[in-house]
């Protein structure tokens, strides 16, 4: 069996989310598609994005806190990010209207990835607070009679690679302990840089 679906994810056998990502993209057009209320101008504009975010992104974005992004899957969830505006504004593709002034007409930033980032960052400060199994295989520390040999090519990105970017694991770990640290860092809307 090549993938199968678990409490609305698609899990694959060789562990990758390609495959989970396309769908919930696929979800989220549809869903879109379905919401007509969205392409009418009676509605303002700040309530059509609150509901574009409430529940075309919730939709995307489910279970988004254990994605490992490559460069491939970011750009196509950037890529549904400006869809969603296009198709709210009724602009065409073939209108040749640049992203940036589709942002600017829409009064908004490209912040999907941000948002996954923020989640991300909550569920493992999450994780990482507690003493439970879901941490140890996170961290890679259950080895008994699995043999690992080395793979061709670059190392696969792991779920952690995204935070340790910004930092070392071991103050992941410290900063997680104490919350307000965490949130004050990665959570509650703020800047992750």
């Amino acid at each position: 069996m090549k993938s199968f679906k678990y409490l609305g994810s698609m899990l694959t056998n060789d562990g990758k989310c390609i495959c989970e990502i396309k769908f919930r993209i696929a979800m989220a057009k549809a869903a879109f598609n379905k919401k007509r209320v969205l392409f009418t101008n009676t509605l303002e504009l700040g309530l059509r994005k609150k509901q574009v975010k409430c529940y075309i992104w919730s939709i995307a974005l489910y279970g988004a806190e254990t994605w490992t992004l490559q460069a491939v899957e970011q750009k196509q969830l950037e890529s549904v990010e400006m869809w969603c505006w296009r198709r709210m504004e009724k602009i065409s593709w073939t209108d040749h209207v640049r992203n940036e002034e589709v942002l600017l007409r829409v009064k908004e930033l490209r912040i999907i990835l941000h948002e996954i980032s923020k989640r991300k960052a909550n569920w493992i400060g999450h994780i990482l607070r507690r003493n439970c199994l879901l941490k140890h295989v996170i961290e890679g520390k259950i080895n008994r009679g699995i043999e690992v040999t080395g793979r061709r090519g670059r190392r696969r990105r792991k779920l952690l690679d995204d935070l340790k970017e910004r930092r070392r694991y071991s103050h992941l770990k410290e900063e997680a302990l104490d919350r307000t640290m965490w949130r004050a860092r990665f959570g509650r809307g703020l800047d992750l840089s």
